[in-house]
């Protein structure tokens, strides 16, 4: 029903099967939208500890991420998660590789609007990285046909 009568996709997830889905079930030519969360910072250790103080629901997988009731239960369900958790899930830190790597994934996909979720406060760093060392080398990467 959302590729018929949707106006688009959003996904979280880089799955082609999705976008396949979306497509056969009426959604072929609508924008297809997807979030890659990431944590710029200076360095990894800081890039870690910064994404699993603000954002440590990246690490916890399937239901349990979405469907607790009340936000008490998301703060006892990440006491968990640890550093290495949140490095394994998202890319942390100032090398460019994993970060293009997550947004390469979902342009494989069939992705064809990437939106990047900075975690943590320091967006003014976020934006002068991807601008300098992202946006350059997305010229031409685009989703196969």
């Amino acid at each position: 029903m959302a590729g018929e009568i949707g106006d688009g996709l959003i996904t979280t997830a880089p799955k082609a099967e999705t976008v396949k889905t979306f497509e056969d079930a009426g959604g072929r030519g609508k924008p297809k939208y997807g979030q890659v969360t990431v944590c710029w910072a200076k360095d990894k250790a800081t890039a870690r500890r910064v994404a699993r103080r603000w954002w440590p629901t990246a690490a916890m997988k399937g239901e349990l991420s979405q469907e607790l009731p009340l936000p008490a239960l998301f703060e006892d369900a990440t006491q968990k998660v640890t550093e290495d958790d949140i490095a394994e899930a998202i890319p942390c830190g100032p090398d460019p590789a994993p970060h293009l790597e997550q947004i390469r994934k979902y342009v494989e996909a069939g992705i064809d609007h990437v939106y990047v979720h900075q975690v943590g406060p320091d967006q003014e760093g976020f934006f002068r990285f991807y601008q300098k060392e992202i946006m350059p080398q997305l010229e031409g990467m685009a989703a196969p046909a």
